[in-house]
């Protein structure tokens, strides 16, 4: 096969594969915060330092430093050249790959037939929608609903005239078997075919592509169904798609997060308000596959639910569904409506800013989960207590294992008073110390403080508890690195050579200043071969109780304590070797620390030297 692969195909080859799927495959990865972490298959190494990162479909090795997209890795990988690396990623899609000088593979013509079919029946409904005269009542009635022109363009909008045979006329070229095979026809028993839509509005579905697979039609009049989709076909699988995500796509480069509708109407609604993240699901109910395919594309779900009984539960099935596919990386949330109401009247109501402070203002599924399972228990006593752990304790064991489940394995200890280990041993769920105790592994107690203790990771009675202090600023650096660029010469100098040389804090502080541009996930995966990378994790993960300008200023105050904390001890040190007859050297050198921080009293005044009197008098 001859000619050029168009690069607009390769691009969206790279975006319809997820580069999880393909690695995994090839390489053992255990999640990692949001990435995920293995032994690179590019070069030997007895520690995990490969990463792969789903959000931005990239992987990354800290010691070898290969690094690419999905294709760049099948090449390396597999030692494939460019053109047949292409094909496989494309047979892995289920795809063929078209040329610029030749004609599609013979396998995907029907496919390629029926893909052009549905835009040509698209363009048919849009000129009906324009030009004909039964359509006043549907322009009317989007006008109602308050939906503009250039909504109706830019969504593909239709319409399908009342006639058996409108669509198939125009399409006189096309023959009936595909017309059939599209789902824009039906074939009688007696062998009559027309057309399946008919006096509706169209809503033309498109996969992530953008090629249009399969319509929704509302009718007009009181029929019903007043919603009716495309069957099943070759190229259209109702359970895969999703309405409007490739308008979303296209509207957001980089979804942080996307909020699942019911109708397609409100998803056009919330786009014409400056909502372009709004999806819908298509006349069926929120299945694991739609979520798997939304969790690819945004770290945050919000589904929109109607706030009374009917609408509560379809949230909590939606949850049931959704806990196996959970993890730290994703969030669920719920956002319940005001009785009346859906997405689009409420937009329309309140305007982009409350709705979408409506949407941030979204219940956690973990939160409605416990609230829900709560519901007429009295956890003052011990018969309810118990009830609520036979009633979380199998939710909770269909989450993977990973910090969430821990998490949550915490909330409810503390509701039902039980220590974690008794809730773990009833759930048959085998927590982390008990894993390794039966893998034989040696080391330390996994307490919080006992994993920190490690200045000597290969000598454990050399071990010295950190400070709280110490601890705490790990903590905030972890989840903010930027910080680290905001210290002043004097300090970052000091985290950079005063700490101990096999101290943790300093190794996550030598990373971030030669890799100044880690996020949190990231800076995770390289230090993933830490020995004590459970509580890098730990520390990362856990709820900060200020926000990020009260961090930033308990950061920068605790790292510059942490420096005078340590001139402190040396010029006691000096001292106590003047004392004892000391050199010369240790003399200039106690003056060099003096001189310094006499200096720096000066810049503070008397309030920053509040905190040194003792310090100074004992000197």
């Amino acid at each position: 096969m001859s000619g050029r692969i168009p690069q607009s195909f390769i691009n969206d080859l790279l975006e319809r594969v997820d580069i999880l799927e393909v690695v995994d495959a090839r390489v053992k990865l255990k999640r990692t915060g949001k990435n995920y972490v293995g032994l690179c298959p590019f070069h030997n190494e007895k520690t995990g330092s490969f990463s792969v990162s789903p959000d931005k479909q990239f992987y990354y090795c800290f010691s070898c430093k290969a690094s690419g997209t999905v294709l760049t890795f099948l090449m390396e990988y597999e030692g494939l050249d460019f053109v047949t690396a292409v094909e496989s990623l494309a047979s892995i899609a289920g795809v063929a790959v078209p040329r610029e000088a030749g004609k599609a593979p013979h396998a995907d013509k029907g496919e390629q037939n029926l893909y052009q079919v549905m835009e040509r029946a698209a363009l048919y409904y849009q000129q009906m929608l324009k030009n004909h005269e039964e359509a006043v009542n549907a322009v009317d009635y989007l006008k109602n609903r308050g939906l503009t022109g250039l909504s109706a363009r830019d969504f593909g909008m239709g319409f399908a005239p009342s006639g058996w045979s409108g669509l198939s006329s125009a399409l006189k070229d096309v023959g009936e078997a595909d017309l059939v095979s599209a789902g824009l026809a039906v074939k009688s028993e007696k062998g009559r075919v027309y057309d399946r839509f008919r006096n509706r509005i169209m809503f033309p579905i498109r996969d992530l592509r953008g090629r249009v697979v399969a319509f929704g039609g509302r009718v007009l009049a009181d029929e019903q169904p007043k919603y009716m989709n495309s069957p099943e076909t070759p190229i259209f699988h109702k359970s895969r798609e999703l309405y409007g995500l490739y308008e979303a796509r296209r509207a957001v480069r980089r979804l942080d997060s996307l909020l699942l509708v019911e109708g397609y109407m409100d998803v056009i609604a919330l786009a014409q308000h400056g909502v372009p993240n709004a999806v819908a699901t298509l006349g069926t109910a929120t299945s694991e596959e739609h979520l798997t395919k939304l969790y690819r594309y945004a770290s945050e779900v919000v589904c929109c639910f109607d706030g009374d009984k009917p609408g509560r539960d379809a949230a909590w099935k939606t949850l049931e569904l959704a806990l196996p596919v959970l993890s730290e990386g994703r969030q669920l949330k719920f956002m319940f409506l005001p009785e009346g109401d859906d997405p689009d009247s409420l937009a329309h109501k309140e305007g982009k800013d409350h709705f979408q402070h409506r949407v941030a203002e979204a219940m956690p599924c973990i939160e409605y989960m416990f609230r829900r399972l709560t519901e007429q228990l009295d956890l003052d006593l011990i018969d309810d207590r118990a009830r609520l752990g036979e009633r979380a304790i199998p939710y909770i064991k269909l989450v993977p294992e990973g910090l969430l489940r821990q998490l949550m394995m915490n909330r409810l200890s503390m509701l039902t008073l039980l220590p974690q280990d008794a809730l773990y041993a009833s759930a048959g769920i085998a927590t982390q110390t008990n894993r390794q105790s039966s893998s034989h592994e040696s080391g330390p107690d996994m307490r919080a403080d006992n994993r920190y203790e490690a200045n000597n990771p290969t000598d454990a009675s050399q071990k010295t508890r950190p400070s709280r202090i110490s601890k705490y600023l790990l903590g905030i650096l972890l989840k903010h690195p930027e910080y680290l660029g905001a210290l002043d010469d004097e300090v970052r100098t000091y985290l950079l050579n005063g700490l101990p040389e096999d101290s943790l804090f300093r190794t996550v502080v030598h990373l971030l200043d030669s890799h100044p541009d880690l996020d949190t996930a990231t800076l995770l995966a390289a230090l993933s071969g830490e020995r004590y990378h459970a509580l890098l994790v730990e520390l990362a993960q856990a709820p900060a109780v200020l926000d990020e300008k009260g961090l930033k200023a308990d950061f920068l105050a605790g790292a510059e304590k942490l420096r005078k904390g340590a001139d402190n001890a040396r010029r006691k040190l000096l001292i106590q070797e003047i004392k004892k007859g000391g050199s010369a050297d240790h003399l200039a050198a106690f003056w060099a620390l003096k001189q310094g921080k006499m200096a720096r009293d000066a810049d503070e005044g008397p309030q920053g030297r509040k905190g040194e009197t003792e310090q100074a008098e004992g000197e």
